[in-house]
């Protein structure tokens, strides 16, 4: 019995190890790269639904936002929002407002008109201020299938939201005469690199204007640089703002992280959006220690024209993408992953298109879109 299972057992290791030399079938490759990998455990209760404040805003706002809502809806995502009617125009922001943001930590926000002039203080300022949300980042970034000028961009304009030209400190000392202040301390710079250092960035750009405001803005740069030497692994420099303009619409894909003043970031971040596809697909938010704001990236254009919320044709793809930040902000990464998946697939299939995107789909027909290729 034991000879006649010897040679069966050494057929059976021959077999064995053929099978092992040779390639797997393609079906048994794909269900390997098709499989989902362990990358969040969650601690017990984080699946407890969260409360966001949610504002609406101005102009396209309350269109974009609802298509949030229905995107959060259509992927019974773990948020429930608690909607605010805030506009522009009022005088300041009603304290139900900053009290819910305050209790939920996390607020969604369309753009609010800022009127220009007159001593109408900007509510977006305002916000910031009172929640102290003093970094403002905007990611700028190619999307697949949506043509631009230049490729391989991908840029993180981290920008002080409330010290520099954005503190309103100024007042009139003759008439005639406005006298402004500008001061900075060293926390963006903080920020920045340990933005850089967990999102496994390499480089960080400070912007600066240290040539003329040598006092200001080159107490930016020491604070840049102090920081800097805490980070060996990431490489850092610096550029003028007026040379990082033309560098920015030359060649863009040199830029990996930047950090900049208050005034500067604005128009670098606008420039940079501008840049890789239009403002109307960058997501941003603004966050401090303890609360976050999210909201379309670049400011330009966040609260449209008339025209464009009578057509109900705006385009919902920042404020979705901002939503996706939101997202795993509140640590509910595979939500975040699916939502920016399908807005991802849509922009790529290009069937359903906004007109700042060369298209003539109105909002609702970019959400449906969206919602259809929800994984």
């Amino acid at each position: 019995m034991a000879r006649r299972g010897l040679p069966l057992l050494r057929q059976l290791l021959r077999d064995s190890a053929a099978a092992s030399s040779s390639p797997p079938p393609l079906k048994t490759l794909a269900s390997a790269e098709t499989r989902r990998s362990v990358t969040y455990m969650p601690r017990p209760g984080d699946g407890a639904p969260r409360a966001a404040t949610l504002i609406p805003g101005d102009g396209i706002g309350p269109l974009v936002t609802g298509a949030v809502r229905q995107v959060m809806e259509a992927m019974h995502a773990p948020v429930y929002f608690e909607t605010y009617e805030v506009h522009g125009d009022m005088a300041t922001v009603p304290p139900e407002v900053i009290e819910s943001i305050r209790k939920n930590k996390v607020c969604l926000k369309g753009g609010l008109v800022t009127p220009l002039g007159g001593g109408v203080s900007s509510l977006n300022v305002q916000l910031r201020k009172e929640l102290d949300l003093y970094a403002s980042l905007v990611n700028c970034f190619n999307l697949a299938g949506l043509p631009t000028r230049h490729e391989n961009v991908d840029i993180v304009v981290i920008r002080e939201n409330t010290e520099g030209e954005y503190s309103g400190l100024e007042h009139e000392v003759v008439p005639g005469v406005v006298e402004s202040l500008k001061f900075c301390s060293e926390r963006i710079a903080k920020y920045a690199f340990e933005y850089a250092y967990l999102n496994n960035r390499k480089k960080v750009t400070a912007v600066h204007k240290a040539n003329i405001m040598k006092l200001a803005d080159g107490l930016f740069l020491e604070s840049c640089r102090e920081v800097a030497r805490k980070y060996p692994g990431i490489k850092y420099n610096e550029i003028i703002v007026d040379n990082c303009c033309m560098q920015l619409v030359s060649k863009p894909e040199q830029f990996d992280v930047m950090v900049t003043p208050n005034l500067y970031g604005n128009l670098v971040a606008n420039t940079a959006a501008g840049i890789a596809g239009g403002t109307g697909v960058m997501p941003g938010g603004n966050v401090g220690q303890d609360h976050a704001i999210f909201e379309q990236g670049a400011s330009a254009g966040n609260v449209g024209n008339q025209k464009i919320v009578e057509q109900k044709k705006a385009n919902p793809v920042a404020l979705l993408l901002s939503s996706a930040m939101m997202l795993r902000h509140l640590r509910f990464p595979s939500f975040a992953d699916r939502l920016e998946t399908a807005v991802k697939r849509v922009i790529a299939e290009g069937k359903y298109r906004t007109k700042d995107l060369g298209g003539d789909g109105t909002t609702q027909e970019v959400v449906d879109a969206v919602i259809a290729a929800l994984d």
